[in-house]
């Protein structure tokens, strides 16, 4: 055997290597600090404990005249608001906490927070969710995406153009049916055109920059259909249930006030969503469109190749004839239900036991009954292909509603009102913004129709005491309440845009802040001016 053979070895590594390992460098107590400092970070520890230091501390430290369950329910708000932001946990054990935290700190029973996790706004997303799924199974979307995009794309594409064809189209679709089911049926318009679009791992996109500029993009498309849908259901009184819980609580506190009819809300709320969604379109332009974005998204958005990609499609099969015609029957069921005092729509026939809910699960629970005419014994839905519901967003929904019971309950609205009671005397441009800000703070943890039916008797009550015209508070609240823009909580829209995967809480926060501050600064303007004419409001200071 060559001398070189197993022990010698055969390179000069081998020769040159030591015949026993050194012993392993001692850790000092720096390095050791230092890796558990790490590992803190990794599993999100400071975040995980920051919800309870929180909730502690307002309980220790906040005095609100000895109301026990109002300062605990502060400290609860702050816990699940902390462990919202920072991802400290998943989003549904964050939405989920309400259920341990109300019992536990006496804000209210087990039985009683948990069926605010099952309300009929619940009932409504849940079934928009199996909806949309139809619509995405059936690449209805697509259909409709291709040819938005045939229309406003430009060649070359010109993304403030297709930016303004998605979020204009989304908005005048607002206007006339309710702003959830107008999320729900642009939404995956919007997506479907993100579809032609590279993701984050795709070989399409050739440089980090190509993917940055798609990305960016992607969170403008999603983040215009959410705020456009808010912005459009301003205009009428069936854009929104806020306005019509406006206009049934005016006549019943103030019988004496002029009306507000459908024409007179549009000529207040058409101006009002001009202005915030033009600052919406500059907005999504300056902080999601650079230079490159049209040479970027021209490589994928061609027009010629879109043409061919329709008509690939073909006709329209039977299935998804009845997809959309299903959908358009809720459509119109959502507009009808409810109309005006002279015209009160189909609910009256039930009594007016049903609502958006009601009728949006009756009408998907048809897509699991009808055939689909592709297969023996297929439906157009089966729960399969209901797996891709997102539950989280659907715990995130209940938690809000819990939150908002959880004001009346401990009290806190209570303080909030005495709080306000300064305005007595002060003119109108500070009347208005405060009123606005602080109804659009609490739309941001609660439903829109959430934050209404919780502010506007509170703001009826305080306009009597302190002696104000009332169209000051009640409008100012209402407007406030559709300000939902800054998380996922405010509105069924934006728990349907979070869900896509495009936006994050961060997203929403920096766009809609501005929109929010441009909102409250235009109604400022509006009330005293337009306002007097329209609701009698006294615009002198």
């Amino acid at each position: 055997m060559d001398k070189h053979g197993i022990f010698g070895g055969g390179s000069s590594e081998d020769v040159e290597a030591p015949l026993l390992l050194p012993p392993p460098a001692r850790e000092g107590a720096k390095e050791r600090a230092a890796r558990r400092v790490r590992a803190l970070l990794a599993h999100r520890y400071p975040a995980v404990a920051a919800g309870p230091a929180a909730c502690a501390a307002v309980c220790a430290l906040v005095d609100l005249g000895g109301r026990r369950e109002a300062r605990n329910m502060l400290g609860i708000l702050a816990w699940v608001f902390i462990w919202w932001v920072s991802g400290a946990v998943p989003l549904a054990v964050a939405s989920m906490a309400p259920l341990f935290l109300f019992p536990l700190l006496g804000v209210s029973s087990a039985n009683a927070v948990a069926k605010a996790y099952m309300d009929d706004v619940i009932s409504l997303v849940l079934g928009s969710f199996i909806l949309a799924l139809a619509i995405e199974h059936y690449q209805i979307h697509r259909r409709l995406a291709l040819n938005i995009t045939l229309l406003f794309c430009g060649d070359p594409v010109r993304p403030p153009l297709l930016l303004l064809g998605i979020t204009g189209t989304t908005m005048f679709v607002s206007m006339w049916i309710h702003n959830t089911a107008c999320t729900v049926m642009m939404m995956p318009v919007a997506t479907g055109i993100l579809q032609k679009l590279p993701r984050g791992g795709d070989a399409g996109a050739a440089t980090p920059g190509c993917h940055e500029d798609v990305r960016r993009f992607s969170k403008a498309v999603v983040l215009g259909v959410v705020y456009a849908s808010a912005i459009g259901g301003m205009v009428t009184l069936t854009g929104t249930g806020v306005n019509i819980i406006l206009v049934g609580m005016w006549s019943s506190y103030f019988p004496e006030q002029e009306p507000i009819t459908f024409s007179s809300w549009m000529s207040f709320g058409l101006p009002m969503a001009l202005i915030i969604f033009l600052a919406l379109w500059v907005t999504l332009c300056l902080m999601y469109c650079s230079k490159n974005t049209g040479k970027t998204l021209s490589a994928y958005l061609d027009r010629s190749h879109l043409r061919r990609e329709l008509s690939l499609l073909g006709p329209m099969a039977f299935a998804e004839k009845m997809v959309l015609a299903v959908f358009g029957g809720l459509i119109v069921l959502w507009m009808t239900r409810t109309l005006t005092d002279d015209i009160p729509g189909w609910g009256v026939l039930f009594h007016n036991n049903v609502g958006d809910g009601t009728v949006t699960i009756m009408m998907a629970t048809l897509l699991f009954i009808i055939p689909s005419r592709k297969n023996e014994d297929e439906k157009l839905m089966d729960w399969n292909k209901c797996r891709k519901i997102q539950w989280d967003i659907i715990l995130l929904l209940g938690a809000g509603f819990a939150i908002a019971d959880g004001f009346k309950s401990s009290g806190l609205t209570d303080i909030l009102s005495d709080g306000l009671k300064f305005l007595k005397g002060a003119p109108t441009v500070v009347i208005v913004p405060v009123a606005c800000t602080v109804s659009g703070i609490i739309t941001e943890f609660t439903s829109d129709d959430s934050t209404t039916t919780l502010m506007l008797p509170l703001f009826a009550e305080l306009a009597k005491s302190i002696n104000v015209q009332p169209a000051l508070l009640m409008v100012s609240g209402a407007v406030g309440a559709q300000l939902s823009y800054l998380l996922p909580t405010g509105s069924p829209s934006n728990v349907v845009g979070f869900s896509t995967g495009h936006i994050t809480i961060k997203d929403l926060v920096t766009t809609g802040l501005p929109l929010k501050l441009v909102a409250i600064a235009a109604l400022t303007v509006l009330l005293p001016s337009l306002g007097s004419q329209i609701f009698r409001v006294d615009s002198r200071s």
